[in-house]
């Protein structure tokens, strides 16, 4: 093992980033934004200070520090690029292996401008993180990036402008591989990650986790409890709702095996909170809400809306519809919104009891980041009332 592999080691393992199975170690490994973030910071060190580097180290948004090697070096006299592979570890991922690039130049002002180049896709729908025409570099890897270069401005004693161009040549050929086109990102694929660590994707690990989560709540006492699938919707709970995250367990896509476990470890009740892309599709009986396994969301916006009352061009347009938020944005100019939401809610609501049964409790709230609050279903005050009373 090589020093660079036991300091990723030893501050993994501190941070409580290794996972486990069938005692194995799964590799964890980091993200896009990760790698553009440590390109920028080694090209802008090596162009403000004139030293030359092969290694570089960042520290992540989930506080792992990672030291990753240089590569691909080109030094002009105003502009350095240079290049860090990406690793998913056991992570399946297309983007695995792939170098990508970060160019820092010199510019007037004192400003940092940051854009996307070659492979990088460009937004053209509403409903991302980024406006149409930006380069689709999410919001927590734009950060990572400009801080990296900010601390070598201060560090170098700068206060120049500095240009930052992030490029995947193979970008645009992995982009096809990906849901990319149909969630409206042309020309190449986008830089993510929210902590800059890739954890391993593997499917019984995820839910051994979740079950793990929710049996320790019960185990404290705690028998009713929130369910997010991700980021988006803990982020919507505590920071725009108010409500107490530690009551949550991440269910990811796995919303069925995750009632599964509510059930089995005997929870009175639980309530959903995510966003309308991942919650439309349990209307149509969904409960694993991966793209791979189903993309029924159009499908379900559509049906909703016929049963309503909407135009056959309506019910059309909603199927071409390439986002939930285009669909959202549709059915609300129609004035149709509020009675599709409801529409899909009841269905929805019908599954949840169908896989819950009698025993469990349970409720659903539907947001979307334009909107906030689409709907919920029945139940979901006594829900509510239940877990607040609750004190971690």
């Amino acid at each position: 093992m090589t020093e660079k592999d036991l300091n990723r080691y030893q501050s993994e393992e501190k941070q409580g980033a290794l996972i486990w199975k069938n005692q194995k170690q799964l590799r964890s490994g980091y993200t896009t934004g990760s790698c553009a973030a440590a390109a920028a910071k080694a090209a802008a060190h090596m162009l403000l200070t004139g030293e030359t580097i092969w290694q570089v180290s960042l520290l992540t948004p989930k506080g792992v520090l990672l030291y990753l090697d240089v590569e691909d070096i080109q030094i002009g006299q105003d502009a350095v690029s240079c290049a860090v592979r990406k690793d998913s570890g056991d992570d399946p991922d297309v983007t695995d292996g792939i170098l990508i690039y970060t160019k820092v130049s010199r510019c007037p002002g004192t400003e940092l401008h940051l854009d996307g180049g070659e492979g990088v896709g460009r937004v053209t729908k509403k409903g991302l993180e980024q406006k149409i025409g930006d380069a689709a570099i999410n919001k927590v890897p734009r950060r990572m990036i400009l801080q990296a270069v900010d601390s070598q401005r201060e560090e170098s004693g700068s206060t120049g402008g500095l240009e930052i161009v992030v490029s995947i040549p193979k970008g645009k050929e992995l982009a096809r591989k990906t849901f990319n086109p149909r969630l409206g990102i042309e020309g190449g694929i986008s830089v993510l990650g929210t902590s800059g660590i890739v954890e391993p994707m593997s499917e019984q690990a995820l839910t051994a986790t979740i079950h793990l989560e929710m049996k320790m709540l019960k185990e404290n006492g705690y028998d009713w409890c929130y369910v997010v699938p991700g980021n988006y919707g803990s982020d919507f709970l505590t920071q725009t709702l108010k409500f107490n995250g530690e009551l949550s367990v991440k269910c990811s896509n796995y919303i069925g095996d995750t009632i599964d476990y509510a059930v089995s470890l005997g929870m009175k009740g639980i309530l959903l909170i995510g966003h309308i892309g991942k919650l439309v599709k349990l209307a149509a009986g969904v409960m694993n809400t991966h793209s791979r396994q189903a993309d029924c969301r159009m499908e379900v916006f559509a049906a909703h809306a016929a049963l309503h009352g909407a135009s056959q061009e309506i019910t059309g347009r909603l199927m071409g519809s390439l986002t939930t938020t285009e669909a959202v944005d549709l059915l609300k100019q129609e004035g149709m919104l509020d009675v599709v939401m409801r529409s899909i809610l009841e269905k929805a609501e019908y599954h949840l009891k169908h896989r819950a049964g009698e025993k469990l409790k349970i409720g659903a709230v539907v947001f979307s980041m334009e909107e906030g609050i689409l709907g919920s279903t029945s139940g979901t005050r006594e829900l509510l009332e239940q877990i607040q009373r609750l004190k971690p």
